[in-house]
């Protein structure tokens, strides 16, 4: 009888973790966990399972779920304030940067939807830190406060607070949000078709008395 061929070892995942840094690994699967199965379904054990390491080797990076919770929320926030950034540079900033803006926000929430989920659904607690990395969601926000402010330099934008207008503007796209991440929208209405009616009303509803009626110029300055 011949002698057996020594078996070949088990292969692994082709996405299992092999070397580099391990907490973007984990918050990477952690996010296509969320994605796939919800807050509900995410676990360290789980994402160690999917990675194929330690417990120890979990817990050196996250302390726990919550940790890294937290840690997909920031990353969101970052991501999300790159998004807005952009739009407003790339729009020229005034009318046109806005307006991008609106439609980045939305278009970040429907490409990253478990990043939102997190961010916007009540799963980080006021003061959760994953990180000493970890930026604040106001960092986020801060850049359409910013966005707001230039614009009634401009005499574009009515006096009001800018935080109070930037929050009355966040409520309605972030509404347009949630429905298109949630697939509730009418079929015949996409995401985009429906900010970009939004950023008519918006505009409308916020231009000051000496802008109404004219064409907007479109400053080139950025938020910072």
């Amino acid at each position: 009888m011949p002698p057996r061929k020594p078996s070949s070892p088990a292969r692994k995942r082709a996405d299992r973790y092999h070397h580099g840094n391990l907490a973007e690994a984990m918050l990477q699967e952690a996010v296509r966990t969320i994605h796939a199965h919800g807050i509900a379904g995410l676990t360290l054990r789980g994402v160690g399972e999917q990675l194929g390491v330690s417990r120890t080797a979990l817990y050196r990076h996250f302390a726990d779920k919550q940790a890294l919770v937290a840690a997909v929320a920031a990353e969101g926030f970052r991501l999300l304030r790159g998004a807005l950034v952009a739009a407003w540079r790339g729009g020229g900033g005034g009318r046109a940067g806005f307006e991008a803006m609106g439609e980045g926000y939305v278009r970040f929430a429907v490409t990253h939807p478990a990043h939102y989920r997190v961010m916007f659904g009540g799963f980080v607690r006021p003061g959760d830190k994953a990180r000493e990395s970890d930026v604040p969601d106001a960092d986020a926000f801060q850049v359409l406060v910013d966005a707001i402010a230039e614009q009634q330099a401009q005499g574009l934008v009515r006096r009001d607070d800018p935080r109070q207008l930037a929050l009355y503007i966040w409520a309605v796209v972030h509404g347009i949000a949630m429905l298109a991440i949630d697939g509730l929208l009418p079929p015949s209405v996409t995401p985009d078709d429906l900010m970009r009616f939004a950023n008519e009303r918006i505009r409308s509803g916020v231009a000051s008395s000496l802008a109404s009626g004219s064409t907007f110029s479109a400053p080139r300055s950025s938020p910072s």
